[in-house]
């Protein structure tokens, strides 16, 4: 319960900030409009020489790219601010600030920052969803609507645990805005399925950066494509990930000196 009060106390504040520049806003709908639209455009393009990529169709598609920008708006509005913040407090010595607090650092440092404009981002890729359901003609069941929360629940879990591992290298090595970054860019692919790409990048998207199980696998549960093995198989690893989170971080954290040092 100390995770959603906190998370609650929080996420008040953060909107508190953020509606005193109401003009981020709009700045933030034109910015996913334009994204939005560069991802229609791209899949226009493909569907212009083919009825079918590696056996999705363009609804289907379209799912996984409303998947995909939702995902990408809960990442922004709380994984990332989080991890920057962390990031910056562990170069200035400032962390100490979060340590003494009588709370488990980690929830902590994990749910300080919120960017409630970036929620444009989740709320576009739920419109896109609803368009590709529309166009798939399909009848959402129960089934469908569970796995999809479920597995959307775990492709986050396992994209923070990613996130938090990533940004806890801070403690060993200072300068990892590159490595940072490049999630960005590997984020990206996540727009695709990833059965379409080679083996050996599909591999590394299912593995080592998680974005199959963040993107793709909810994806597949609203396009009746998702198996209860698959979907099992994500449980596990966000399980895995999240244990193994927590040890990088708490390793991590014992080579902390502070500004007390």
């Amino acid at each position: 319960m100390n995770l959603f009060r906190l998370a609650f106390i929080f996420f008040r504040v953060g909107a508190l900030n953020e509606l005193q520049y109401r003009v981020n806003f709009f700045i933030q709908l034109l910015q996913s409009l334009v994204a939005l639209g560069v991802g229609l455009v791209g899949l226009g393009l493909v569907f212009s020489h083919t009825t079918d990529l590696n056996g999705w169709s363009r609804p289907e598609l379209l799912a996984v790219m409303g998947v995909h920008i939702l995902m990408g708006g809960l990442i922004n509005t709380v994984i990332q601010p989080n991890m920057q913040r962390l990031l910056e407090e562990v170069r200035e010595g400032t962390l100490d600030y979060a340590l003494t607090k009588p709370e488990d650092a980690q929830v902590i440092v994990s749910v300080r920052e919120f960017r409630i404009w970036k929620v444009v981002d989740v709320v576009m890729g739920m419109m896109v969803l609803l368009a590709a359901m529309l166009q798939l003609q399909a009848r959402l069941g129960l089934w469908q609507a569970l796995a999809f929360a479920v597995a959307l629940l775990f492709g986050w879990a396992m994209i923070y645990a990613f996130w938090l591992m990533l940004t806890s290298t801070v403690f060993w090595f200072i300068r990892i805005d590159e490595m940072v970054n490049l999630f960005e860019g590997v984020y990206a692919a996540g727009r695709w399925p990833v059965s379409v790409y080679p083996d050996w990048l599909r591999t590394g998207l299912t593995f080592l950066v998680p974005v199959a199980f963040a993107v793709t696998v909810p994806a597949e549960a609203l396009t009746g494509r998702l198996t209860w093995q698959t979907l099992l198989g994500a449980a596990a690893l966000a399980v895995v990930l999240l244990i193994l989170a927590r040890w990088v971080w708490r390793t991590g954290l014992r080579r902390y000196s502070g500004a007390s040092a």
